[in-house]
C-alpha cells in the first residue's frame, strides 16, 4: 500500500545488528547488556516491539487479504482504479509475510539467520514492493489525469485487460530496479566501538565504502520517492486546475449527469490522493535516516540510544504503509465499506440491486445540446458521450 522506498535492509539500520544495539547502550550506561544485573527495561521493550510487529502483521493480512478478495469475487469492483489498487495489496502482502517476519527476527538474536541467499533474496523482495508501491501510486495518478483531463479519450472494451497489464509492468521495472539489491546484497562485518565488538549484517555494501553508501542513499531516495511523488504532484495540479475550471464552464441544469461524473470522478482521485499521502509520510522518516547515516558516519554503526529509538520508529511506520491502504479505502468508499462488512462479519455477500441507467437521458441530452449549439466545455462533451462506456471504471 504495501505498504513502500528503499528495502529496510539498507534505508534503515538493518545494516546494523538491532539486538547487537540495544546491549550496546547508550554511551553513558548499558541500556540491556551482558553486564547488567537487571534485564528486564530490555525485556519490556522488545516485548512492546513483537507485539508492534505482530499487529502490524495481522491487521495488515487481514486488510489486504479482505480487499483482494473483494476484487475478485464482486463484479462491480472490478473497475480500472481497483486494478491499481489490488495490485498495491498483493505488494503489501508480499512485504507483510516475508521482510516483516525477517525483521523482527532481528530483535530476538544477535547474527542474521538467513544466511547469504536469504539476504539476498529479502533485499530483492523488500525492494520489489517498494517500487511497486511508488510505480503503481504513479500510474495510477497518470489514470485518474486521463480521466479527469481528457475525458474524449473513451475507453475501450478492452480497457481492463490494459490495465493489467500496465500493472505486471510496474511489477517487471520494480523487480528490475531490485536486481542490483540482489546482486550486490551480502553479509558484511560492522564494529561497534563502545564495545569493542563486531558482527555480521546484511547490507548493500560494506560500511567502509563511503561514496557507495552516499550514492545509494541518494538514488533510492530519488527513484523511489522524490521523482515519483514530484511526478504525482503535477498530475494533481492538473487535475486540480481543469476540475476548477470545469466548474465555471459547465451549464448549471442540463448536465446533471456529467456533474454526477465529476463527482465521481473527484472521489476517486481523492482516494488517490489520500493513498500517495499515507505513502509519503510513512516513508519520509524512513529516507531521512538513511540518508543520515549515509553521509555521516562511516566507519563504525552508530549505537546510541536516540539512534535506536529514531531506527525502530521508522522501521515500524514504514511497515505500517502495508496495512493502512484497506482501511484508508474502507473511511472513503462507501462501496468497499459495504463489502468489507460483509467479509469480515462473514455473510454472504448479495449484489447490490440494479440502478436504473440513465445512459439514455444523458445521450440525448448531449445530442440535443449539440444540436442547439449550447456552448459545452471539453470535460462536459467527454463525460456525456463517454457516459456509458467510463461510469464503471470511475469508481473504487
Amino acid at each position: 500500500m504495501p505498504g513502500n522506498s528503499p528495502s529496510l535492509n539498507q534505508t534503515l539500520p538493518s545494516t546494523t545488528n538491532t539486538m547487537a544495539l540495544l546491549r550496546v547502550g547508550n554511551g553513558s550506561g548499558t541500556f540491556y547488556g551482558e553486564d547488567s544485573d537487571d534485564v528486564s527495561p530490555g525485556l519490556e521493550i522488545l516485548a512492546t516491539i513483537s507485539i508492534t510487529y505482530a499487529l502490524i502483521i495481522s491487521i495488515g493480512l487481514l486488510g489486504n487479504t479482505i480487499l483482494i478478495k473483494v476484487f475478485f469475487k464482486i463484479k462491480s469492483m472490478q473497475t480500472v482504479p481497483n486494478i491499481f489498487i489490488t495490485s498495491l495489496a498483493f505488494g503489501d502482502l508480499l512485504l507483510l509475510l516475508t521482510c516483516v517476519p525477517v525483521d523482527a527476527s532481528r530483535y530476538m538474536v544477535d547474527t542474521w539467520l538467513f544466511g547469504r541467499i536469504g539476504c539476498k533474496v529479502i533485499s530483492f523482495i523488500q525492494l520489489t514492493s517498494v517500487g511497486v508501491s511508488v510505480f503503481t501510486l504513479t500510474v495510477l495518478s497518470a489514470d485518474r489525469y486521463r480521466a479527469i483531463v481528457k475525458p474524449l479519450e473513451l475507453q475501450t472494451s478492452d480497457a481492463v485487460l490494459k490495465t493489467c497489464g500496465k500493472a505486471v509492468c510496474v511489477w517487471i521495472i520494480a523487480m528490475l530496479l531490485a536486481a542490483p539489491e540482489a546482486v550486490f546484497s551480502d553479509l558484511y562485518e560492522f564494529s561497534t566501538p563502545d564495545k569493542n565488538t563486531s558482527f555480521k549484517a546484511c547490507a548493500p555494501y560494506p560500511v567502509a565504502e563511503k561514496i557507495l553508501q552516499e550514492a545509494h542513499s541518494l538514488m533510492c531516495f530519488l527513484v523511489f520517492y522524490i521523482v515519483p511523488l514530484s511526478i504525482i504532484s503535477a498530475y494533481y495540479f492538473l487535475i486540480a486546475k481543469t476540475l476548477y475550471k470545469s466548474t465555471f464552464n459547465m451549464p448549471a441544469e442540463e448536465y446533471t449527469h456529467a456533474r454526477k461524473q465529476i463527482e465521481s470522478r473527484k472521489r476517486v482521485a481523492k482516494t488517490v490522493l489520500v493513498l500517495v499521502a499515507l505513502f509519503a509520510f510513512c516513508w519520509l522518516p524512513n529516507h531521512i535516516l538513511y540518508l543520515y547515516r549515509s553521509f555521516t558516519y562511516h566507519s563504525a554503526v552508530n549505537s546510541s540510544m536516540l539512534h535506536l529509538s529514531a531506527t525502530i520508529f521508522a522501521r515500524i511506520l514504514a511497515f505500517s504503509n502495508s496495512c493502512v491502504n484497506p482501511f484508508a479505502l474502507y473511511w472513503l468508499s462507501r462501496s468497499f465499506r459495504q463489502h468489507f462488512k460483509k467479509q469480515v462479519y462473514c455473510c454472504k455477500t448479495h449484489p447490490p440491486p440494479p440502478q436504473p441507467s440513465p445512459t439514455h437521458s444523458c445521450t440525448n441530452t448531449a445530442i440535443t445540446a449539440i444540436k442547439g449549439n449550447i456552448p459545452m466545455s471539453e470535460i462536459s462533451v467527454g463525460l456525456l458521450g463517454a457516459y456509458e462506456m467510463k461510469r464503471d471504471s470511475d469508481s473504487i
